[in-house]
């Protein structure tokens, strides 16, 4: 994926922030998508994942991206064995999102890879990678922002917001996310 520069592309002007294959890629995704498995049950989840990687995506078996979620760029995501995108959650996958096995990503969340460069006179537009790692839980409404680093088995509670890294097997909560105790492993 190519992020256009700022200062050529000008989209502050109306100019376009990425390249036309991109964009043209990006608009069969959705409807392909909205047609092909927007309405589909939970037990369509090996369809969902044939279409994702039909368009990129890395898709182990049993890893499932509910229909609701909204997948911004699937060749930018990447999911192990178990991972679960639930229903409703905003994969802006500007930059690599890669959820290790056993993710659980509740209803709503937001996993977003990108950002602007707020010291660029052009605002430059930004992606930077989110990985998450096994067993972690980013939870309902949870914002998970540009280059985030989510440690394994770690929490991230409903509606928190985590930037950096958070320490594996430690539960968070906040704005920003503060760690709250340790996570018992079992």
């Amino acid at each position: 994926m190519t992020i256009l520069d700022a200062r050529e592309s000008a989209p502050a002007e109306g100019g376009p922030s990425f390249s036309l294959e991109n964009r043209l890629i990006r608009a069969a995704w959705i409807g392909v998508w909205l047609v092909g498995a927007a309405w589909t049950p939970r037990q369509f989840a090996p369809w969902r994942r044939w279409l994702l990687r039909c368009f990129g995506a890395r898709m182990a078996p049993g890893s499932d991206v509910r229909a609701s979620a909204r997948v911004w760029f699937p060749a930018h995501l990447e999911m192990a064995r178990g991972a679960v995108i639930g229903p409703g959650v905003n994969v802006y996958s500007m930059g690599t999102i890669s959820l290790g096995e056993d993710v659980l990503v509740s209803q709503g969340a937001h996993l977003c890879a990108g950002t602007h460069d707020c010291d660029s006179p052009q605002f430059q537009l930004v992606a930077k990678p989110i990985r998450i790692g096994a067993k972690a839980w980013i939870a309902a409404e949870a914002f998970v922002g540009p280059g985030a680093r989510i440690g394994e088995g770690a929490v991230l509670g409903a509606r928190a917001v985590a930037f950096g890294e958070l320490e594996p097997w430690t539960i968070y909560s906040g704005n920003p996310a503060k760690p709250i105790r340790r996570r018992r492993a079992s």
